[in-house]
């Protein structure tokens, strides 16, 4: 986090709601995941970890139940008003249902505001990235509201809030994942999520005279848009096949073995292969943390390499602008492992580089992507940081 740039947002909010009364400031990380993707909703292992870019908010609560919303990244659209009285979703007022959807979750679960608030945001998450710009406005809009109407929640009742406004509110059926990995964000862990059961442990991640470089292939993608519910519901239509003769709840039960034995269970060709993928992702994730545990970075690297294979032959998520930024990522010197990261159809690749290596790695990354795809990639250079804050100043 950047505590000037949320000054910026501050002095931005004086400016535009002006700078009487309680004005509170705070900071959501973003995510991203280095293995174990679409398995979250498989009942599976994660790996994320939160990053130091993500949304900063500045926030006053007001004496009605007005709700207004400025965002510094669509200044164009100027205020933006709500109501408390109005919590249902509409296509018109764009990003800020995610907030609405919070609010309306939290009414869902007894906890109601009797007054609004006005709200400036200002994120540093590239749009439509796939590192979670969505879920980190979520976990923002909840940590705002315990701290602003005294609420109770846990940072990990804010994840599962987030997750079911995204489900319920917004109509996308995300897993637990985003939303957990950035309200249980912890500097310099990753963390191990088994989202059958919310069990988890935060992993060091020791990365000496190494970095995590994200690339944006700046192909826009809107989750709920997306082929992301298909591949979910051909999940769950796989594993009621596999059910018929497997007690089992969720496809992350499953060993390589178990699916290899049981495969043919499943009816519908491409049915198996996107559950393959939850299965081999799965057991990856597992065997990618161990391999962390056992500080062999090489193995790790080559189980992400693995993991961005699958999701492009199996689980079909890549696309020509991932695929372009992995391969090229492959070829470069120093690199131990690269990989799509998030649900995919554009957004981003995460990539692990030796550190000495990473301004060739992105320059020569950089010229391939904008020969074969007609325009440039962003990259950032990221470390991993903690959860949502309020900072005082």
């Amino acid at each position: 986090m950047d505590k000037e740039k949320l000054r910026l947002v501050r002095q931005n909010f004086c400016r535009v709601f002006g700078d009487e009364g309680d004005i509170r400031c705070y900071f959501s990380p973003g995510r991203v995941n280095l293995i174990g993707e679409h398995t979250d909703y498989n009942g599976g292992h994660v790996f994320p970890c939160a990053l130091t870019i993500g949304t900063y908010g500045v926030a006053r609560k007001r004496n009605d139940r007005k709700l207004r919303f400025y965002s510094v990244n669509f200044n164009k659209l100027g205020i933006i008003e709500a109501s408390l009285d109005e919590l249902e979703y509409q296509k018109s007022l764009g990003w800020v249902n995610y907030p609405l959807g919070v609010l309306w979750a939290m009414e869902e679960r007894g906890k109601k505001a009797d007054y609004g608030f006005d709200l400036m945001v200002f994120g540093t998450i590239p749009n439509g990235s796939g590192l979670s710009s969505s879920a980190s406005i979520e976990v923002l809009t909840g940590f705002i509201a315990n701290d602003i109407y005294g609420f109770k929640f846990s940072n990990q009742d804010l994840a599962l809030i987030g997750q079911y406004s995204e489900n319920n509110f917004n109509g996308v059926n995300c897993g637990i994942m985003d939303q957990f990995a950035i309200a249980m964000g912890k500097e310099n862990n990753a963390i191990f999520l088994d989202t059958s059961n919310l069990e988890y442990e935060y992993a060091p991640i020791k990365l000496d005279g190494m970095k995590i470089v994200i690339a944006s292939s700046n192909k826009k993608r809107g989750l709920g848009d997306s082929k992301y519910n298909e591949r979910r519901a051909q999940c769950e239509e796989a594993l009621a096949d596999l059910q018929t003769k497997l007690d089992i709840k969720s496809l992350g039960e499953l060993s390589e073995e178990d699916f290899e034995e049981h495969s043919g269970l499943i009816k519908d060709s491409t049915n198996q292969k996107r559950a393959r993928h939850a299965v081999y992702e799965n057991q990856r994730t597992i065997k990618a943390v161990e391999a962390l545990k056992n500080n062999d970075i090489e193995t790790f690297g080559k189980l992400m390499n693995e993991s961005h294979i699958s999701l492009r032959d199996d689980y079909e998520v890549t696309g020509r602008e991932l695929d372009t930024l992995v391969e090229s990522s492959w070829e470069q010197r120093g690199v131990i492992g690269s990989r799509m990261t998030g649900a995919g159809f554009g957004g981003c690749t995460v990539s692990i580089v030796n550190e000495d290596d990473v301004e060739l790695f992105v320059e020569r990354v950089k010229r391939d992507y904008r020969e074969k795809i007609g325009y440039d990639a962003d990259f950032y250079i990221v470390s991993i940081g903690d959860g949502p804050v309020k900072v005082k100043f």
